[in-house]
């Protein structure tokens, strides 16, 4: 489960990746900022997502461990009809907000119109985001990882040839990448549902099992919370950080923080992918009563994401310039980028603690330790070292060294209350 999960989420963030990658070869870092403005947004998007998708997919591993395939198929239904209708809701609510939101989140007179146009087709495909990102995970939870896999590539591979054609060939800049992921996430929803209502699915999506349940829809949405708090929060911090480096660096440092927070998409997808890939495991076998097999799936993952973190936080610190040159190579972007990584990326090993006590907190259905360790983190301890520590000296480095504290006070709380809470009363469970 863990491998062709891993492999997806490295191939679904080439979605805004490649993006940032083709946008930052046009003249400037502006088109690059513009886009890094939109990030936020798009995060709370993917938030409200997570938030059927992941509160969906891990009750539907329960109840098809128990036996219960048809309420597992009403919990799928469920989730697909409130994915429709959020994605409904945020497009209008966005594109009537757009100008103050771009502003608030901390675009500038030079970087509003490369977010602005970037965004305005980004939301038209809003339902589009909702439907592959929020029922793929349904596909996993049935044990078809290697068919989920294949349905971010379906997208990722198309976004990859249009994006150069709509930027460069027809001239159409942040624009072009815009349509470009709007139609790759387009075949990819295209390709969601066709499976899902195909024959091949264990459990199909049906028109008798959308109508929305009261308790069916609690459930779905207080287990996703802790995924849909985790989105919210990164956007809050990525407003914070934006909104403090516009006000302390300009827009040169908004620039280096979209390059960051691009690289470290990249490196921490396997870690989500691996994460995410042991929750319909450890749900299926905690439903069948099968403990021992759910400790070893989180002996595993926690042997394997840690091994993987302190491998790519090496590489991390010791070429930082080369991994900046793949989005931008101008000097000043270099300069004040490289060091901005090293303190960013300072102890990137302990970012995994926060993320395997995250999905076993998730994938066993404990919803409210799920969404404490989500806000504890960004909202309690990065949010706030944001604002705070450059006010008191440190300037522009303090905005990227709130990341590292969070990673080892937030990471350590949170794996440490997993390992007493969870896997040491399993054990005695067990026995």
């Amino acid at each position: 489960m863990a491998l062709p999960m891993t492999v997806a989420q490295l191939i679904n963030i080439l979605y805004s990746v490649v993006d940032r990658m083709y946008l930052g070869r046009l003249p400037g870092h502006l088109a690059l900022t513009g886009l890094g403005l939109c990030l936020p947004i798009i995060s709370i998007l993917m938030g409200f997502a997570n938030l059927c998708g992941m509160g969906g997919s891990p009750l539907c591993s329960i109840h098809r461990g128990r036996g219960e395939e048809e309420e597992a198929e009403r919990i799928m239904g469920n989730s697909f009809a409130l994915l429709l209708l959020f994605g409904v809701g945020l497009t209008a609510l966005c594109l009537l907000f757009r100008r103050p939101i771009l502003y608030l989140f901390g675009a500038s007179d030079a970087t509003f119109p490369y977010a602005n146009g970037y965004l305005t087709i980004y939301l038209l495909g809003t339902l589009f985001v909702m439907i592959s990102l929020g029922m793929n995970p349904f596909i996993n939870a049935q044990g078809f990882s290697r068919m989920g896999m294949v349905t971010v590539a379906v997208g990722a591979v198309v976004n990859i040839v249009l994006d150069p054609i709509f930027i460069f060939v027809l001239d159409m800049g942040v624009r072009g990448a815009a349509l470009a992921t709007v139609i790759s996430q387009g075949c990819s929803a295209a390709w969601v549902l066709r499976f899902l209502t195909g024959q091949r699915a264990l459990l199909r999506l049906k028109l008798s099992a959308m109508r929305l349940h009261p308790d069916r829809v609690r459930r779905i949405l207080t287990l996703g919370t802790s995924g849909f708090v985790m989105s919210m929060t990164n956007s809050l911090v990525q407003v914070l950080c934006n909104a403090t480096l516009q006000s302390c660096g300009g827009d040169l440092y908004v620039g280096v923080m979209t390059v960051v927070n691009s690289i470290r998409e990249v490196i921490s997808m396997p870690v989500q992918g691996i994460t995410n890939g042991c929750q319909p495991v450890l749900g299926y076998n905690y439903g069948a009563g099968e403990y021992e097999r759910v400790r070893r799936g989180i002996r595993f993952t926690t042997v394997l994401t840690m091994g993987y973190s302190l491998v790519v936080w090496g590489v991390v610190m010791a070429i930082p310039g080369l991994l900046i040159r793949i989005f931008n190579n101008e000097s000043d972007l270099l300069a004040a980028g490289i060091p901005a990584m090293r303190i960013y990326f300072a102890v990137f090993f302990c970012m995994s603690f926060q993320f395997i006590g995250q999905s076993v907190f998730v994938a066993l259905g404990r919803s409210k330790q799920a969404i404490f360790f989500s806000l504890l983190r960004k909202a309690f301890i990065v949010a706030p070292l944001t604002l705070l520590l450059p006010v008191i000296g440190f300037g522009v480095n303090g905005v990227f060294l709130a990341e590292p504290i969070s990673n080892v006070v937030g990471g350590l709380a949170c794996l440490l209350t997993m390992y007493v809470m969870v896997y040491r009363s399993l054990g005695r469970t067990e026995v």
